[in-house]
C-alpha cells in the first residue's frame, strides 16, 4: 500500500519479536517487512528489504545492535532502538553511531507506535532518561551552569514554554539563553543543539529523571 511505512524487528527474543509484530501489523499505514534476531541477519535484511524503520535492539548475538548501526550508519536507513539496556552509555553509544532515536521496552505500546511514525516522519526521539549531562569538551566549555542546564532541556525536546516553568525563570530569559547556547556551540537551530548535546553526552552520567519521550525534527 502507498505510504506504508515498513518496519524490520530485530530483537534475539522470539516472543518480544511476536509481540511487536502483532502490534504494529494492526496498526494502519505500519507493515511488518522482516524481522531478525541476530546481528548479521538484521544487517543482511536491512540490505535486501530496505525497510523504512529498523526497530533495533542493543543486546543481540553474534553482532550487538552498536555494531548494526555502525554497519547501517551510511545506508540511510532510519534505526529506532527499542532496548533494555538503560545505562546512559549505551544511549549515547547509540546516538553516535547513528539512531534516530532511542527508547526503552517499558514504553507504552501506543507511544511506541507514534515512535514509529515521527522517526519515519524525520524526527529525532529521546527518552529522557538516556540523556546524559553535557561533555565537558571544547566547545561546551564556554556554557555556564544555567546555559547547560537549558540545553539538557533542549536535548528533551522542551519549549522555551516549558523550560522556563521548570527553571523558574521567565521567557525572555529562557530565549536569552538559548541564543547564547545556539552561539556558544555553532549550530544553527535547536535541533542541532539537542544533537550535539546527545551525540557529546558523558558515559555513566546520571540523565534526567523525567519520563516520556519527546521528538526534535531533524534537519
Amino acid at each position: 500500500m502507498t505510504g506504508t511505512i515498513s518496519v524490520l524487528i530485530v530483537d534475539d527474543h522470539p516472543v518480544v519479536r511476536q509481540g511487536l509484530h502483532a502490534l504494529l501489523e494492526v496498526q494502519d499505514g505500519i507493515a511488518v517487512a522482516g524481522e531478525a534476531g541476530d546481528g548479521p541477519s538484521a544487517v543482511s535484511l536491512a540490505a535486501s528489504l530496505r525497510p523504512d524503520i529498523v526497530l533495533l535492539d542493543l543486546k543481540l548475538p553474534g553482532m550487538d545492535g552498536i555494531a548494526v548501526l555502525e554497519s547501517l550508519r551510511t545506508s540511510g536507513l532510519r534505526v529506532l532502538v527499542l532496548t533494555s539496556a538503560t545505562e546512559p552509555s549505551a544511549a549515547s553509544r547509540a546516538v553516535r553511531a547513528g539512531a534516530a532515536g532511542v527508547l526503552y521496552k517499558d514504553i507504552d505500546p501506543d507511544a511506541l507506535v507514534r515512535a514509529v511514525r515521527s522517526v519515519h516522519d524525520g524526527n529525532i526521539l529521546l527518552a529522557p532518561e538516556a540523556i546524559g549531562s553535557l561533555v565537558r569538551g571544547s566547545r561546551a566549555d564556554t556554557l555556564t551552569p544555567r546555559e547547560r542546564e537549558v540545553l539538557a532541556r533542549i536535548a528533551e525536546g522542551k519549549s522555551n514554554r516549558e523550560i522556563a516553568r521548570l527553571l523558574r525563570l521567565s521567557e525572555k530569559t529562557v530565549k536569552a539563553h538559548v541564543s547564547s547556547v545556539l552561539a556558544k556551540l555553532g549550530v544553527q537551530d535547536r535541533t542541532q543543539a539537542a544533537v550535539y548535546a546527545v551525540r557529546h553526552s558523558d558515559d555513566g552520567a546520571s540523565a534526567p529523571d523525567h519520563t516520556g519521550y519527546r521528538g526534535n525534527r531533524a534537519r
